[in-house]
């Protein structure tokens, strides 16, 4: 038939894209949050320091030591710093002992949060042992499909609430806006398609935006780069490349503005034993620094 020759002769060309959607409406903050990853994360530039983190048969409570390295240092050459999280508290199932902290210089923290009160309601509250006027409370709602919202009070200060919500119109949509005092609303837009990842935030009464965009152009290799235009930090820039070498090995290097290069590695000796080590130059003052950080959990 001269369907079939057509068919036959002929040649269809199908494209077929890639899409990754974004999983749900995310915190304001974390707007631009994957290109954060490449940029910010895992750079260990400066400062040497040992984590451990154990889990422990006592109600499931986690365990984290920091102690910080200071060689030479005429002070305390390892101030450390210890965490504990409670999953079940005493045994109450009703709320969760996030955090537990005493830091270097002995002061204490201490976070908790339920999410038993309300379906898709979750209140963290956050004490200032020092002075309980500035105790923290958090609100989040995330029972309504595709939208979430959250409220952060200190004391009783309305100048010093901040709320925020974000909304996904589409499955790789993300807008979000926040709002504190003077109630100017800060707002972001984050787009996903494929591999591709744009962002843009405008804020301090639309005088600042910052823009940033991720490219996965590999599965082992991600691009990043950020822009600031307006405000205290016009012009600043950063440019991110992460390479993973194999699943124990990933390395990163950055440039930022006035010509400060940065590079990391990260490297998983075994199961449970992570080395985060790196360097950063300087190269306008001719300045460098290291870090290396040993984590154990």
């Amino acid at each position: 038939s001269s369907k079939q020759s057509g068919l036959k002769h002929g040649v269809i060309f199908v494209c077929r894209l890639p899409i990754n959607f974004t999983m749900g409406p995310v915190k304001f903050d974390d707007i631009d949050k994957t290109s954060k990853e490449v940029l910010n994360d895992d750079y260990q530039t400066s400062g040497y320091q040992i984590k451990a983190k154990q889990k422990t048969s006592w109600q499931g409570s986690i365990v984290t030591t920091a102690v910080d390295l200071v060689p030479g240092s005429k002070e305390c050459v390892t101030p450390t710093k210890l965490t504990m999280k409670l999953p079940t508290p005493f045994g109450c199932p009703f709320f969760v002992l996030d955090k537990l902290e005493m830091d270097k210089k002995g002061g204490l923290k201490l976070e908790a949060s339920t999410e038993k009160v309300a379906k898709g309601l979750k209140i963290e509250v956050k004490p200032e042992l020092s002075d309980p006027t500035k105790t923290k409370t958090g609100l989040t709602y995330s029972a309504l499909k595709d939208v979430r919202l959250a409220a952060d009070f200190t004391g009783v200060a309305v100048q010093d609430t901040v709320a925020e919500i974000t909304v996904q119109p589409h499955p790789s949509v993300v807008l979000g806006a926040k709002m504190k005092a003077p109630w100017c609303p800060e707002i972001g837009l984050r787009a996903v398609h494929g591999p591709y990842f744009a962002a843009i935030l405008a804020k301090e009464k639309f005088s600042t935006f910052t823009a940033s965009c991720h490219y996965k152009a590999l599965d082992n290799v991600r691009v990043a780069g950020s822009y600031i235009y307006g405000g205290k930090k016009n012009g600043t820039f950063a440019l991110g490349l992460s390479y993973s070498c194999n699943k124990n090995t990933l390395m990163k290097v950055k440039l930022e503005k006035d010509m400060v290069v940065s590079c990391g590695l990260k490297q998983t000796l075994s199961k449970g034993f992570t080395l985060l080590g790196g360097l950063k130059y300087d190269a306008n003052k001719g300045e460098r620094s290291y870090g290396l950080q040993l984590s154990i959990e």
